[in-house]
């Protein structure tokens, strides 16, 4: 039987492990229950009403936090010409075309959070898709992540944007700061992620959608939110 260290059982003990508290209550006490010396990551666990087996029930989609993660991202643009430019001047860390696809595939190279491509590179870098597809990086229309406009997609992951799908299971997983943000911009990044999920809910979803809802520190214990206090506020 798993047995959890001191600052952990002191932490969980903040907190009752059956309430459900509204997202104001829950913020509050994430704050108070990381305990780690590094600025912990705060992450929102979701899990929802949907049969992700049926396509038309999987629920994938992108957010722009408000206050962003926290997080400097690097990313990874597959562009030409003019492209490739404007790419540069949006502050893309790294801009290259086949040859970077050679790299990947040749030398394991993946030092980066995020891919963004134009359209045109696709047929170049879709042998990448059993090396990025597992880690969630190919670029794909509907995320925003293929598209000319590299200037919008790649200022909008500098600035906070992130990625989320549901797995298997209907529980998704998403980070929405860090303990060292304060309580409002933590609430706004977490209502910005769950105005988006809403949006998403597919149409052939029954029942009750938002099921449960859970936010934590990267070492801390879950903290169960009210869903009705998120549809309260949206």
């Amino acid at each position: 039987m798993r047995t959890h260290g001191k600052k952990f059982r002191e932490a969980a003990a903040k907190r009752d492990g059956d309430t459900r508290y509204s997202v104001e209550q829950a913020v509050s006490l994430v704050k108070q229950t990381g305990t780690a010396k590094f600025d912990e990551t705060i992450d929102v666990a979701l899990r929802l009403g949907v049969n992700p087996k049926h396509a038309d029930q999987m629920v994938r989609g992108s957010a722009v936090l408000p206050h962003g993660t926290g997080r400097t991202l690097r990313v990874l643009v597959f562009a030409k010409g003019d492209k490739a430019k404007e790419a540069e001047d949006a502050g893309a860390d790294v801009i290259g075309a086949e040859d970077f696809v050679k790299k990947i595939l040749e030398e394991g190279w993946l030092d980066f959070d995020k891919v963004v491509a134009t359209p045109d590179m696709m047929g170049a870098i879709a042998k990448l898709g059993r090396t990025l597809g597992p880690r969630g990086m190919m670029p794909n229309p509907k995320l925003g992540t293929v598209t000319f406009d590299v200037r919008d997609a790649v200022t909008a992951f500098k600035k906070g944007k992130i990625e989320f799908r549901v797995d298997k299971a209907g529980n998704l997983h998403a980070p929405i700061g860090k303990k060292s943000f304060s309580e409002d911009a933590l609430r706004e990044n977490f209502q910005a992620l769950l105005d988006m999920v809403i949006k998403l809910k597919p149409a052939t979803s029954k029942g009750s959608y938002l099921r449960n809802i859970a936010i934590s520190t990267t070492m801390g214990p879950g903290i169960k939110v009210d869903p009705s206090s998120i549809i309260e506020v949206k």
